[in-house]
């Protein structure tokens, strides 16, 4: 019998038992091979600090409304699952036993699905050969990343700066640099991200904790400041030196997943005096790409899909823990007690 992960409390990780029938028409089953724990979205339901643990969101209205205590245990968690194919059923070309798929799907070690629908990601299809599963197991964060920097609508020659150097941040240095920024700054409190991120080619790294961050980028800026500033930290406060560190009349894109009240934004200093555009970066929720139809979930998708098979999206050193998914709890309380130690923890399955 195949297990799955629930979350039934605050900071309750179980495995339960998952349904194994057979195949219907037009399906697929994989077995799970990695599937990678999100630090951002899936930490703060963890931990119960995300809306839906007193809210539920009505998706007519678009309204946080709410919601009763508890109402939202048991709950799966998880989207980012690479598997492999072991049975194929009727009705379905295109897909042989051995192809490996990622799913925008929970933690389990089985799962079932009809290629022929729409899921978040688009329809589902094999990948190509050279995408290893350590690569496949970020391409739903590419995908956050990408949507990220289409919203920042950088042009060639820009200056940019991205905040928080998660696996987001790292992802998007990359394909901030692709889409023509001529110049980098790379903001992490923490030495091994900054490392990464000179990696991966930004043209400087400054750690917040060790000075004026924004100072920094103006007083080195014959602008006065980046063109455009990416914020995917998920914290109030880089969000607040995001907005300081851009040009009159430059561009914020906060593309990480906040909590609280926002205590450190002071709306009143640079958002106000030097005329800025806040941008929200959202890619899912029924949120259209802001150049659709051109652009939509499926086309970023598979733009991520070439990016990491073609090499021009780099993954390695990302990767920095791995259990086995019976050991499911230690990865989350890890994630959760020290942020610091990690930068993406996958699970593993046999």
């Amino acid at each position: 019998m195949a297990r799955a992960l629930q979350l039934i409390g605050p900071r309750q990780i179980a495995l339960v038992s998952a349904e194994e029938r057979p195949l219907q028409a037009g399906e697929i089953r994989a077995r799970a091979v990695l599937s990678g724990i999100s630090h951002g979205t899936e930490l703060n339901l963890y931990r119960g600090t995300a809306p839906f643990h007193h809210r539920r969101f009505d998706p007519d209205l678009r309204l946080f409304l709410p919601a009763e205590e508890g109402a939202l245990y048991p709950a799966a968690l998880g989207y980012e699952w690479v598997g492999q194919i072991t049975e194929v059923g009727p009705d379905v070309s295109g897909f042989a036993v051995g192809d490996l798929i990622h799913l925008p799907y929970s933690h389990s070690e089985m799962h079932i699905t009809r290629p022929a629908e729409l899921t978040m990601i688009g329809r589902v299809e094999p990948l190509p050969s050279t995408i290893t599963p350590d690569a496949a197991v970020m391409l739903a964060l590419a995908g956050v990343a990408l949507q990220a920097v289409h919203d920042a609508h950088i042009k060639l020659g820009d200056r940019v700066a991205i905040f928080g150097l998660g696996v987001i941040g790292l992802l998007a240095v990359q394909l901030a640099r692709l889409d023509g920024a001529l110049w980098i700054d790379a903001v992490d409190p923490l030495p091994r991200r900054r490392a990464l991120a000179e990696q991966f080619g930004a043209d400087r790294t400054l750690d917040p904790a060790a000075g004026d961050v924004a100072l920094a980028i103006k007083s080195a800026s014959p602008q006065r400041g980046v063109d455009v500033a990416i914020e995917l930290a998920g914290h109030d406060a880089a969000l607040h030196e995001a907005m300081r560190s851009v040009r009159v009349a430059g561009t914020v894109v906060a593309g990480g997943f906040y909590q609280g009240g926002a205590t450190a934004l002071r709306l009143g200093e640079e958002w106000h005096h030097n005329r800025l555009t806040l941008i929200s970066s959202m890619g899912v929720w029924g949120c259209p790409h802001r150049d659709y139809p051109a652009w939509d979930r499926a086309r970023v998708h598979a733009t991520a899909v070439e990016l990491l098979a073609s090499g021009r999206l780099r993954t390695d050193g990302l990767i920095t823990h791995r259990f086995p998914f019976e050991r499911a709890a230690e990865a989350y309380e890890l994630i959760d007690r020290h942020p610091d130690e990690v930068v993406k923890v996958v699970l593993t399955y046999d």
